[in-house]
């Protein structure tokens, strides 16, 4: 059976800055209640070492990543394999083994892509991806090859995004840190800071926005960005990504083909040493942020929900926090205004938060080395597609 958490009921209601009423949710009956109704949260998995990623695999089959470098692939009944994948992994720093993407065409062709720090030929280091076929047995990625290598990449161990999303298009979105090398951010030469878009072989699309132009590497969507580490797709096709800001103004962008994210000439909240950023918060031709968070809540992972089994958080925006040990829900009908904040014991350092095929809504807890997953109260073996067991 699952292990079900049971704590104390406990409501408060927090007023920030006069704008947003926000509420820190009470808990009955051993089950948390969203404002979307009562639910119950399950832990899946536990005794993981630095979880960083999940992907969904057909038959109620899952992958993970974990930072160091090992990739486990768990069946429905819980089986842990170690898949070998042969790739040349930094495990350093904030570096290593980091997004899982199933490919929207698994189930015919078993293709995974993977991001990971690594060294470049040139010896520094950056975000990498490459693509491989799960064998049928789980226990090796086959046929491995490598479709993205950042460049120039860096000395430095920290920055480096890394979330893959897979387009309705074919084309893979991946999010890279500015590595620590902030105005690097600003220049079309390197893709530090920026969001890449690629063909599934690596190939640049030609309906990239600089695509061949001169002095432009052609990879590049979007730049201005310093450490995107959560990505998805709103309901309409548009990719939302959230990301780190220096010392407050951690940030939630919806991102445009060829638009400037501003990062480091403006941007809310300061440098960690205090000092102003750029020339402040705005200026003309540089995007403004959809929502913004002073102080910084460290933001990794990012997730829309397709409302589901919760109608009510249809488009919602679900956000893990670092650094605060919550998830944030953001209303993208509401002006984007944070309208939620989930908090629970099992919310110790959100690393990762994606929606399941079934509709139910999971999130990796870094710090507690398990996934757990939130469900509807009255969601029971009957209803669910995926009856797994407990960690």
């Amino acid at each position: 059976m699952f292990q079900f958490h049971r704590f104390k009921f406990f409501f408060f209601i927090l007023l920030t800055t006069g704008l947003v009423a926000l509420s820190w949710q009470p808990v009955i009956s051993g089950d948390y209640v969203l404002r979307a109704g009562p639910t119950k949260v399950e832990r899946v998995l536990s005794n993981l070492k630095v979880p960083w990623s999940i992907a969904f695999l057909p038959g109620c089959e899952l992958l993970i990543t974990e930072r160091r470098g090992n990739l486990f692939h768990f069946d429905a009944g819980g089986k842990r394999t170690k898949i070998s994948h042969g790739l040349k992994i930094n495990a350093k720093g904030q570096g290593g083994l980091l997004d899982v993407v199933a490919a929207t065409s698994f189930e015919d062709t078993r293709e995974v892509y993977l991001s990971y720090s690594s060294p470049n030929k040139n010896g520094r280091i950056g975000t990498v991806v490459s693509k491989g076929i799960l064998s049928p047995n789980n226990s090796k990625l086959q046929k491995v090859t490598t479709i993205f290598t950042m460049q120039p990449g860096s000395a430095g161990n920290r920055h480096y995004g890394s979330r893959i999303v897979e387009h309705y298009d074919g084309t893979l979105f991946i999010t890279l840190g500015d590595r620590g090398d902030r105005d690097t951010s600003q220049d079309l030469t390197s893709h530090n800071g920026s969001i890449v878009r690629i063909n599934t072989d690596g190939t640049v699309p030609e309906s990239n926005p600089f695509h061949k132009q001169d002095n432009v590497l052609p990879e590049i969507w979007s730049y201005g960005h310093r450490n995107p580490q959560g990505a998805d797709l709103d309901l309409a096709g548009n990719l939302l990504v959230s990301e780190h800001g220096p010392k407050g103004g951690d940030e939630v962008n919806l991102v445009i083909k060829g638009k400037n994210y501003g990062w480091p000439i403006i941007g809310y909240g300061t440098h960690y040493s205090g000092q102003k950023i750029g020339v402040g918060t705005k200026k003309e031709g540089l995007e403004q942020p959809k929502h913004y968070w002073d102080p910084s809540i460290a933001p990794s992972g990012l997730m829309v929900y397709s409302g589901k089994l919760w109608p009510e958080m249809k488009g919602n925006i679900f956000v893990g926090s670092l650094k605060f040990d919550y998830i944030s829900r953001i209303d993208s009908e509401k002006n984007y205004q944070e309208v939620e904040k989930i908090v629970l014991p099992e919310t110790k350092r959100v690393r990762d938060i994606r929606e399941a095929p079934d509709g139910t809504i999971w999130f990796i807890s870094e710090d507690r080395g398990s996934v757990y997953r939130i469900l509807p109260n009255d969601y029971t073996r009957e209803t669910t597609s995926c009856d797994y067991p407990s960690s």
